[in-house]
Order: C-alpha cells, then sequence, then structure tokens
C-alpha cells in the first residue's frame, strides 16, 4: 500500500497540465496515492519527503503499443525486415514458447519498461497459444507492479497472416477471472488483426466479441503494403470504427483514412524507431496532425530497437522535423529559415504522457500530474554532465535523457524504484529465467525447418515471409 502523504520537494516540475504548466522550483504532494496538489510551494505536515533537487518531476511515461513477450529476443531482429520479422517471431520462435516463456517475457519486458520511466504500458500480448499462456502473461503483468493494459491478441495460429482463425473465446474467460473490474492496476483491450490481415468475416467477428467483452480496441493498420488496402474505410463502411479504437502504426493510410479516424474520436499509435527500420512507411506523426489527431508512442518490439522511450521521442521528433525540412524545399523554400518549428519537444512529450493515457483510455487516472489523477511520477536526475545546466527542461528530456538518469518512480503512489533501483524485484532471478526460455527456444528452433538456422550473436536472418494466400484466404479487399 503507498503511504498516505508523500511530498516531492524541491524539483523541476513538468506537470503536462495546461492549467499547472512548468514549475522551475515546485512540490508535489501525493495522499492516499494520488495527487492532492501542485504547486511552488507545498506546506503539509506529517509527510514522507523525496528530495527532488537537481532533478525534473514529471508524470511517467506511457508506451501504448508493446509485444511485451518477445524481451527475451532483444535485439535479435535488429538488421531485419518486417518480413523477416514475420518469418522468424510469427512463423516461427512463436509456436515453440511454453506458458513460463510467455511469463517471463512479459516480467522482464515489463520491468525494462518500468525501470525506464514507463509507468503504464499497453501489452499487446499476441502470443497466446493456449490458456495458461494468458495465465502466464497476465501472473508477469500483476508482479511487475506496473500500470498495465493487457491487450489480448490472441495465439500463434492467428498470426499465421492471412488467417481466418477467429479471435480465441478464452478472452471471455480471461475478462471475467481477471479483469471484472477496470478499475484496478492491470486492466484489459482487446488488441484485434483487423481487415489487413484476416478476411472481414473474421475482423467482424473479432469486433463483436470485444464488443461482447466491453474493452477498449487496439488494431494494426496502415504498417506497409498491408496498410495500402484502405483497411479503415472497410471499417467504416462495416461501422466499426469508434472512439475507444487505437490505430497502432497509419503510416500508408490515405490522408481521407486519417480524417474517418478523428471524426470518430480514435487514437493513434506511432513507434517511429520500428517503422522506419522495418519498412511500414515514414512514421505518420505530422499526418496524424494535420488530420486532427495528436498521437500516442509506442516501443513496438525489442526484438529490433530499445525498450525506453527517450530514444522513441527523439526519432518521432526528429523524422518529422526531417519530413517537414523537405517539405518545404520541395516547395521552393529554405528550411534553414524556416520562422518556427511545427513540432515541440513539449509536444513530444505530450505524446509519451497524456495521449498515451487517452489512447489507453487513462487518461482520467494517469498521464498528467494533475490533482485527483493517480500519483504516477517519475523523477530524473538533472545534475549530470550532460544535463546541466538545465536550460530547457522539456528539451532535456526528449534529446538528453536516458533510463540510467531515472532515479525515481511512483506508480499509484507507491514508491517502486528509488535511488536508481527497482524495489523488490529479484533481477538476478529474472535475467537467469529470461536467458533459460531463450535457450529453451533457440534449442527448439533447431528442429523447426522454418527457423532452423536461428542463433544469437547477430549473423541470423530469417527467410522472409511468404503469405499463405494458396490456403485460400482473402483479404478483406
Amino acid at each position: 500500500m503507498p503511504s498516505e502523504r508523500l511530498l516531492i520537494r524541491g524539483g523541476t516540475v513538468l506537470s503536462i497540465d495546461a492549467d499547472i504548466g512548468e514549475l522551475p522550483i515546485g512540490d508535489v504532494l501525493i495522499e492516499d496515492g494520488r495527487i492532492a496538489a501542485v504547486g511552488p510551494r507545498i506546506d503539509a505536515e506529517d509527510c514522507e519527503v523525496i528530495d527532488a533537487t537537481d532533478c525534473i518531476v514529471m508524470p511517467g511515461l506511457v508506451d501504448t503499443h508493446r509485444h511485451t513477450w518477445q524481451a527475451p529476443w532483444r535485439n535479435i531482429a535488429a538488421d531485419w525486415s518486417l518480413a523477416h520479422y514475420f518469418t522468424g517471431l510469427h512463423a516461427g520462435l512463436s509456436g515453440h514458447y511454453r506458458p513460463q516463456d510467455t511469463y517471463i517475457g512479459n516480467l522482464i519486458g515489463t520491468l525494462e519498461a518500468l525501470d525506464s520511466g514507463v509507468t503504464t504500458l499497453l501489452d499487446w500480448s499476441h502470443n497466446l497459444n493456449t490458456p495458461e499462456h494468458a495465465d502466464g502473461a497476465i501472473r508477469a503483468l500483476f508482479e511487475s507492479g506496473a500500470r498495465v493494459v493487457f491487450a489480448h491478441g490472441g495465439g500463434a495460429p492467428e498470426w499465421q497472416v492471412p488467417s481466418d482463425v477467429p479471435h480465441t473465446r478464452d478472452a471471455k474467460r480471461v475478462r471475467e477471472q481477471y479483469f471484472s473490474s477496470d478499475d484496478q492496476l492491470v486492466t484489459m483491450a482487446m488488441a484485434l488483426r483487423g481487415p489487413q490481415l484476416a478476411p472481414g468475416e473474421t475482423s467482424e467477428h473479432d469486433w463483436a466479441l470485444a464488443r461482447e467483452l466491453d474493452t477498449r480496441i487496439t488494431v494494426h493498420v496502415g504498417d506497409g503494403e498491408w496498410g495500402k488496402t484502405r483497411p479503415i474505410q472497410w471499417l467504416r463502411d462495416h461501422d466499426l470504427l469508434a472512439d475507444d479504437i487505437t490505430y497502432v502504426h497509419c503510416n500508408t493510410l490515405a490522408d481521407d483514412e486519417l480524417a474517418m479516424i478523428a471524426d470518430t474520436g480514435g487514437t493513434a499509435s506511432v513507434a517511429a524507431d520500428i517503422e522506419l527500420q522495418m519498412g511500414h512507411g515514414w512514421p505518420a506523426t505530422g499526418r496524424l496532425l494535420a488530420a486532427g489527431i495528436r498521437p500516442s508512442l509506442s516501443v513496438d518490439v525489442c526484438t529490433a530497437t530499445a525498450g525506453h522511450m527517450f530514444g522513441l521521442m527523439r526519432t518521432t521528433l526528429l523524422t518529422q522535423r526531417g519530413l517537414d525540412n523537405a517539405a518545404v524545399e520541395a516547395a521552393g523554400g529554405e528550411a534553414s529559415s524556416i520562422e518556427r518549428l511545427s513540432l515541440s519537444c513539449r509536444d513530444v512529450l505530450e505524446f509519451a504522457t497524456i495521449e498515451g493515457a487517452r489512447a489507453c483510455g487513462l487518461d482520467h487516472r494517469t498521464g498528467s500530474l494533475t490533482p485527483g489523477k493517480d500519483a504516477d511520477v517519475i523523477m530524473i536526475r538533472a545534475d549530470s554532465l550532460g544535463m546541466t545546466p538545465l536550460n530547457n527542461p522539456a528539451g532535456a528530456v526528449v534529446y538528453n535523457a536516458h533510463p540510467g538518469l531515472v532515479d525515481t518512480i511512483l506508480v499509484g503512489g507507491r514508491v517502486v524504484k528509488r535511488d536508481g533501483v527497482l524495489l523488490g524485484v529479484d533481477a538476478d532471478r529474472v535475467r537467469r529465467l529470461a536467458i533459460e526460455t531463450r535457450d529453451h527456444l533457440l534449442s527448439a528452433a533447431h528442429g523447426d525447418p522454418r527457423i532452423a538456422n536461428a542463433s544469437i550473436g547477430g549473423d541470423w536472418i530469417p527467410d522472409t515471409y511468404v503469405p499463405e494466400e494458396e490456403h485460400g484466404h482473402e483479404h478483406a479487399h
């Protein structure tokens, strides 16, 4: 249980609340796990005081789309395309996971995120091959101490795309057994394939299941060539667009499809690092903004990129600035003479906090240091040689910060990291189990002709994925 009263004192406060703004020196008072007050100086007695001198105090980061089960394979796909990833992970390694492998993947992946300041994570969990796999995944999330949205994404058979295998109804058992209340630290959503990756009737089935379970929906759209099949148009034609859906990627959606999302109040998740590497298309950040959608951010897969959001914020910002500059030059102007950059560091901080909370349906609980919200707070050290002097706090977080500077973390008012160390975590055990899972799956791969050459060390490049069109499956379009 969180301490009844905590006072974070004397930090540089980035509240991400328009009414409170930025405080060069400020305090945050926490009572019964919630933010009670934010101000330049709060006089409160009978409090545990956390000294935030030389620290930036801000809301915890929110990652709106991460395939956490893949964490034991971190960086193995650093030189892979999307087609390599589908063969190596979805057509290959995923089918060999045991429930304990899913458990440890989710545990080390969620703890990695938490350790880097991600207090809210949407776990896009699409390797739930049996009910026991789902139980293992969920057990790890509750054990982690993070705020997590468990997005039920089905199992490997549903991801041999295109696939007409309907979303498993075990999701109903999961909802009833673990998530009968939406007012808890770990909640549930549905992670659906959508019309890009499944026949139309299968998408309709999956949507109906999500509506039966009364959950939010998160769905991949607009990633690469698949995204050019006008999936949003299909969803609109079948009356399936809604304000509780998060559309992940959006790179190759047409402009009118982005307008359809905006008109129906949907949210978006940009995974700039992976999108650039795996050929999804240019990150849609600027196009989403032009359509009236302020996006959230997602790490996506740690198989290819870092599991923290500091680098992701940089990639998102700099890619869009590069696209903006190129557009000015293409129109005959000089990018170096732009009067004001259209996208700011504060914008990207909002994408990584309050917009992420909104995409998870949790903006009433987290995403800003607003009195009444749950106290999901991080403190980033600003006394290193690379952060001193602190001239632009938002710029320092986006451009200079890294996980090693995340000193203190609170989730729901409970301190889960102090002095740079996660509390109550047996890191040696977690690391050992993750290595054992990696080694087990590597051994299993050697008997699988699709990935028999799987190896670690950076040399393994899987064959490119070939969709199983010969099975008679057809896309919705």
